[in-house]
């Protein structure tokens, strides 16, 4: 899955204006937040863990109008506590995501 630019990166200019510091700023804040919920994914072994960590992460991609990543945590949401494929898929789209910052 490659990341495609769009709303998310709307919601960081329409943020930090034509700063381009601050838009790398709150890029790299986003992909570590993001980072920190895939984690806790990761370790998650129940329901509830897992369920927490994906409202999480869909929480953080409805801020930021991260239109792919709140499908992805939506399907996580529906998904069996450690579920390898949707991991992947999240780490994909992270991975797609720090690349596109250069």
């Amino acid at each position: 899955m490659a990341y495609e630019s769009g709303a998310l990166d709307a919601t960081l200019a329409a943020a930090a204006g034509e700063d381009p510091a601050l838009i790398a700023e709150l890029r790299e804040a986003f992909l570590q937040s993001a980072k920190k919920q895939l984690d806790l994914l990761k370790r998650a072994r129940c329901d509830g863990n897992w369920d927490v960590a994906a409202m999480r992460l869909k929480g953080l991609a409805a801020s930021f109008h991260a239109e792919q990543l709140l499908i992805l945590t939506e399907e996580a949401l529906t998904s069996a506590p450690g579920e390898p494929v949707i991991i992947r898929k999240i780490e994909t789209f992270l991975t797609d995501f720090a690349v596109s910052q250069g």
